[in-house]
């Protein structure tokens, strides 16, 4: 199957003068023109030093369209994703700000949301968060006022220029809303109820967990009919067939078959490993790319190899 667009919710143009405008094109104006997105992560730092995550950005320039700046990843505490989103569209960097329930409440998120927006973000993710307790703050109490699909409600409401409580606001901000999907779900069915859930909430873009065969793919949009909201794909590149083998043993939803592993071991130990991992991932994109709008490709320590991945799959040059 080949994933059909309709027009998105909201207006994907920017007012005149906005914070972004200096962004030829926005990921919301690429995904109607039909072209092939990419986006990737930045995990910002326990401290107010980003010269590791400005590189890494600047490296991937005209490879990825816009990157995910992750909140306080694996409850480990960083500085706020909001801040250094409005540094990275300072250097023409787009930036996809995400907002977990974890932390805050219901006033929170909304205000966060309102903030990032006045700063110039537009993209958000919504997702749960990891526990605290597996962070290093541990006793820090965990909130979760909201789950995923009620926060794609609030920022939808956010974008109709009222808050959740229904009252208005003193402008209204320009979003670009997306969530999170697992089409390997180990209960497939409970994982399309959610996702319909999270479109029906506002979700226009999706991004999912890694992803290694086509027909997961093409089984999990099937069930869902995301009618025109834009899946990327997740793209995690192998490292070794230790790496798959603890990503099949130890994340849910994610499947390397063993064709795959067997690909990995037939290299481990050589200099081929880093070869093969690029080529099984550019394979990947290659089998899914006419499926999705895009992929996601989370580098994990392998940010540097992320041009040659995609060069490899032909969706850059």
């Amino acid at each position: 199957m080949r994933l059909t667009f309709c027009p998105l919710r909201h207006s994907t143009r920017l007012p005149t003068g906005s914070a972004e405008s200096t962004l030829m094109n926005t990921v919301a104006d690429k995904i109607i023109a039909r072209e092939f997105v990419v986006t990737s992560e930045l995990t910002p730092p326990k401290g107010v030093d980003l010269t590791d995550v400005f590189a890494k950005a600047e490296a991937l320039k005209g490879y990825v369209d816009a990157f995910n700046v992750t909140d306080s990843h694996r409850a480990r505490m960083a500085i706020a994703p909001a801040a250094v989103a409005r540094l990275l569209l300072d250097r023409n960097i787009e930036p996809i700000v995400q907002i977990t329930a974890r932390d805050r409440n219901r006033i929170a998120i909304q205000a966060d949301i309102l903030g990032a927006a006045a700063l110039g973000a537009r993209n958000f993710v919504f997702m749960a968060g990891d526990p605290p307790a597996n962070g290093d703050h541990p006793d820090a109490k965990p909130v979760f006022d909201l789950n995923s699909n009620q926060m794609l409600r609030a920022g939808h409401e956010l974008a109709q220029g009222r808050d959740m409580a229904g009252n208005p606001l003193r402008g209204t901000p320009i979003l670009f809303l997306g969530a999170t999907a697992n089409p390997g779900a180990v209960d497939l069915q409970a994982e399309v109820l959610n996702t319909r859930r999270k479109i029906d909430a506002g979700a226009q873009f999706l991004q999912t967990q890694a992803v290694y065969e086509r027909a997961t793919v093409e089984k999990f949009l099937d069930a869902v009919k995301p009618d025109g909201v834009a899946i990327l794909a997740g793209i995690i590149p192998l490292k070794s067939s230790k790496m798959g083998a603890w990503l099949n043993a130890n994340v849910p939803g994610i499947r390397v078959p063993d064709a795959l592993l067997e690909e990995m071991h037939s290299v481990a130990g050589t200099d081929g490993e880093i070869a093969k991992g690029i080529d099984i991932a550019a394979r990947t994109i290659r089998e899914i790319a006419k499926l999705c709008a895009g992929v996601h490709v989370m580098g994990l320590g392998w940010e540097g190899h992320i041009p040659a991945i995609l060069e490899a799959a032909g969706v850059r040059r």
